[in-house]
């Protein structure tokens, strides 16, 4: 079945919370500890993602991708704060669990830096989490490199090291 990407709805932030909170689970368990990962609940997740549209949706771009009308993956787009306005901000690419593999991401991806090219930036980047060899290893395969540029946040509990990678557009 074919994958359908389109712009996402204030109808859709829920469901995007649940999804995100079963994709971070996924991605991230085998190196953060089941406590970090156990909060926010799914709908607390797409609680954030209520508030979130709420104060971006003017500057900023979520993708939801649908197979068969079901949501299977998001992405998530900005500008880049922290860098000049040249450059956009990758703040998310989620999927379901059982979509990996299936080429959904890959779709997302190019959607996200024909999006971006579209807005005129030069520039992408991204902040990745350093244990996550999974993302990593898309991202590079997707011609982002990493900057060497470090930082933590929290994920939950955990205090996470997250890599930031970057590509010209």
């Amino acid at each position: 079945m074919t994958v359908t990407l389109r712009s996402a709805t204030g109808d859709d932030l829920m469901a995007v919370g649940a999804l995100h909170q079963r994709s971070r689970v996924a991605a991230y368990s085998a190196f953060l500890p089941v406590e970090a990962l156990a909060d926010p609940t799914p709908e607390a997740m797409g609680r954030y993602w209520v508030e979130r549209w709420r104060w971006e949706q003017a500057t900023h771009r979520m993708t939801v991708a649908e197979r068969a009308g079901v949501l299977v993956g998001f992405s998530h787009l900005g500008p880049d704060d922290e860098d000049d306005p040249a450059t956009g901000l990758l703040n998310a690419i989620h999927l379901d669990p059982r979509e990996q593999g299936r080429g959904v991401g890959r779709a997302l991806m190019v959607d996200v830096l024909d999006a971006m090219r579209a807005r005129g930036w030069r520039r992408a980047v991204l902040w990745v989490l350093r244990d996550n060899a999974h993302a990593r290893s898309f991202y590079e395969r997707g011609g982002w490199t990493s900057t060497g540029i470090e930082r933590e946040e929290h994920i939950g509990t955990a205090l996470t090291p997250q890599v930031r990678y970057t590509r010209p557009l």
